[in-house]
């Protein structure tokens, strides 16, 4: 069967995020259309206080999580901003199925699943027969992402510091293949 859910996971603070980019920018240069979502920590004073998600495609960005939040789901030390979540994160992943060559998620992780939106899209974008490249939590023991990790079409791929400087080329061959 040919893969087309491709998922980076690996140690935390290991690059996955950069990765990531680093295979949406080779798609978007390839002239494909990748929309979806991307997380991203936020540091203050070399410390880190939240984490900003971001529409790959139309650039909205709010907060996914911050030590300041007052109200939404305890992860850690940080609470989750779900309105953020579903309104910029949710938003772009449905938007993503509908009209990209391919879909981003970065990350299915213990934040972004206490929403059950997010869960929902990234259950449509699985099923949309689009290339998928995701990045899922290393340690996070779900349903949804051991589903997703499992599946015939899917391939896990983890980030390491000696290979994860030229992992987005093969992964963006494969990605175009599934397109093909």
């Amino acid at each position: 069967m040919k893969k087309r859910l491709f998922f980076l996971t690996g140690q935390p603070g290991i690059g996955k995020t950069t990765v990531f980019l680093n295979c949406v920018n080779a798609l978007k240069a390839a002239g494909l259309r990748v929309g979806g979502m991307v997380s991203r920590e936020v540091r203050s004073r070399g410390t880190r206080v939240g984490f900003e998600i971001r529409d790959l495609d139309t650039d909205r960005s709010g907060w996914l999580a911050h030590v300041n939040q007052k109200n939404g789901p305890r992860i850690g030390k940080y609470r989750v901003n779900v309105t953020d979540l579903e309104s910029i994160a949710v938003v772009a992943v449905i938007n993503a199925v509908k009209n990209a060559d391919a879909i981003g998620i970065d990350e299915i992780g213990p934040m972004e699943l206490t929403s059950e939106k997010f869960r929902d899209a990234v259950k449509k974008a699985v099923e949309s027969r689009k290339p998928l490249l995701g990045v899922v939590h290393w340690k996070t023991n779900d349903s949804l992402i051991n589903e997703v990790k499992t599946r015939k079409d899917a391939e896990l791929f983890e980030v390491t510091y000696e290979g994860r400087d030229h992992l987005h080329d093969t992964i963006m061959k494969k990605a175009i293949e599934a397109i093909e």
